[in-house]
């Protein structure tokens, strides 16, 4: 299997496709058995499936050891043994079987709205896909989990990194978002290295960038929200709220001051989210 042939790719209207292909050593009419029948799919698939195998039919998702709690979909396409297709939710699941030679050729289409969790609805599928090659195989299904290597590996891949810069009337607005590998507790404690915000103070380094130093904190709600001043007219302002199962969802707004360097400022920035989440791998 090999993660680098995956790609995600804007869909349209603000949602985005996550492109997976897999070759597997068994025919369609096995790998069709594999990602159809329930009792197959609870091997390897990331939670348990009752479906109606049919175009309309209901599909019920349940998360294992979780009761009372169930998602539900339908099923758009079910042509044997070449294309299941399905929503979950708000997303759309397409997953494609062709011969290819003595095997298959199994090719995932999720496609979702959340671009900044891309990274990690990939390495959720690549961890499944592998467990389902495994079953396939006749081998144990159990895979190792994740603790973020593979995570940041394809936020690298699919360029899930970088900031954006919008021009306003208050100056440069340059904005961040990204998924990260540990809870918010855990990332609030990395910014703060001990030196614990407090209002009015200088912000702890760690919240800061070579191009926009400490000023007085405006508001801090561990380990959520910390705000604080970038010099007379900018604004600096860290937000840790929910993400995709890996941790949290880091979202960092810099505002002004009116003639900052955009570019200077963006690097900077980068640079700084970066090394966080390097450092959070080694937790």
């Amino acid at each position: 299997m090999n993660p680098h042939s995956d790609s995600l790719t804007p869909a349209g209207d603000g949602r985005n496709t996550l492109r997976m292909e897999r070759r597997l050593a068994h025919p369609p009419a096995k790998v069709w058995s594999a990602i159809t029948d329930p009792a197959h799919l609870g091997q390897w698939f990331p939670s348990e499936v009752a479906v109606e195998l049919r175009p309309g039919g209901a599909i019920t998702f349940t998360m294992p050891g979780v009761t009372g709690i169930a998602m539900t979909g339908t099923v758009t396409d079910a042509e044997e043994p070449r294309l299941f297709a399905f929503t979950w939710g708000e997303d759309h699941l397409r997953w494609e079987i062709a011969p290819d030679g003595d095997g298959s050729l199994l090719t995932l289409v999720h496609t979702f709205g959340d671009r900044f969790g891309g990274a990690s609805f990939a390495s959720g599928w690549h961890l499944c896909l592998t467990a389902l090659s495994q079953l396939l195989d006749g081998a144990p299904t159990a895979v190792p989990r994740d603790t973020g290597e593979l995570h940041e590996a394809y936020v690298e891949q699919f360029d899930l990194g970088q900031g954006a810069v919008e021009d306003t009337p208050d100056g440069p607005r340059i904005r961040f978002e990204r998924q990260l590998v540990r809870p918010a507790e855990a990332v609030w404690a990395a910014l703060s290295s001990g030196d614990e915000p407090v209002e009015g103070a200088p912000a702890p380094a760690g919240f800061t960038s070579r191009e926009a130093p400490a000023g007085p904190v405006t508001e801090v709600r561990a380990p959520s929200v910390l705000a604080y001043r970038r010099g007379p007219e900018g604004t600096v302002r860290w937000e840790l709220g929910r993400g995709t199962g890996h941790g949290a969802r880091l979202v960092l707004v810099q505002t002004g001051p009116p003639g900052a360097d955009a570019d200077a400022a963006l690097r900077a920035w980068h640079d700084r989210i970066e090394h966080l989440a390097a450092r959070l791998l080694e937790s």
